[in-house]
């Protein structure tokens, strides 16, 4: 299985499981992802939610060969798994934990900026390299990654598309904690324990307020990323990019204006 999907002792567990393609999300594991968020925003046995990936490497993001098939034109982003996952974890009333080991690449980092305790791994890369691929930030990064880093280092970050370590990750504001990889997964689950024995009305309700003030903003950035993303898919910049991943050789993007 390509997701590994577990409720146990009031937790949530969604865990990559792909290790052999580098944990590449295809649209059947988006579908799961989102399936078993909205599962548990009305399992009321289901207090906290953890998202975890493998000690070699969180998600190398979108499986490219089959993000293209599942792109096509006439398909509405709505429809879209990638899209009903989204929505569930921006929408998701209960706290949500990240555990981050390796690489985490493209939505690998972007979910990250709608969890709410981020922990990673002392051997954790993140990375968003949409414009590398011709395309433009989505899941509100944009937005979000202003807000925790400031404009000069989100800039470096979303215009360069090159990866970054985790304390730099800590210090822009997107991790909770640094720990040694051996201890992370562990901590993560002792941190969702606390949770799950709090009240989860106090729980639910403070991170309302916290997100009350941005949930507006949140959701017209990914509003707007979603139109221009889609439409950015079908341009020439994008598919010389995909074209040379598939290749092996490096994109020309010197005859687009």
């Amino acid at each position: 299985m390509d997701m590994l999907i577990t409720k146990a002792a009031g937790l949530l567990t969604i865990e990559f499981n792909r290790l052999e393609r580098k944990n590449a999300i295809t649209a059947a594991m988006y579908q799961s992802m989102a399936d078993a968020l909205l599962d548990a925003e009305q399992d009321t046995s289901v207090r906290a939610i953890l998202i975890a990936g493998k000690p070699e490497i969180f998600t190398a993001g979108n499986d490219l060969d089959d993000f293209m098939k599942n792109s096509a034109p006439g398909v509405a982003v709505e429809n879209r798994p990638v899209y009903q996952f989204m929505r569930a974890l921006h929408g998701s009333t209960k706290p949500v934990i990240a555990a981050v080991a390796g690489a985490a690449i493209g939505i690998g980092t972007t979910m990250l900026m709608h969890c709410d305790l981020v922990y990673a791994a002392d051997n954790a890369k993140f990375s968003m390299p949409f414009t590398q691929l011709g395309l433009c930030p989505e899941f509100g990064s944009s937005l979000l990654l202003t807000q925790s880093a400031g404009y000069p280092r989100a800039a470096e970050k979303l215009l360069l598309g090159e990866a970054f370590g985790a304390q730099e990750a800590f210090d822009m504001g997107l991790l909770t904690k640094v720990l040694p990889a051996a201890e992370l997964r562990a901590f993560a689950e002792q941190q969702a324990a606390k949770l799950v024995a709090l009240p989860a009305a106090s729980i639910r309700t403070t991170k309302a307020l916290m997100k009350r003030p941005r949930v507006k903003d949140i959701e017209s950035a990914i509003a707007a990323e979603n139109e221009r993303f889609a439409a950015m898919l079908l341009a020439p910049e994008a598919k010389e990019a995909f074209t040379a991943f598939f290749e092996k050789r490096k994109p020309d993007f010197s005859k687009f204006d």
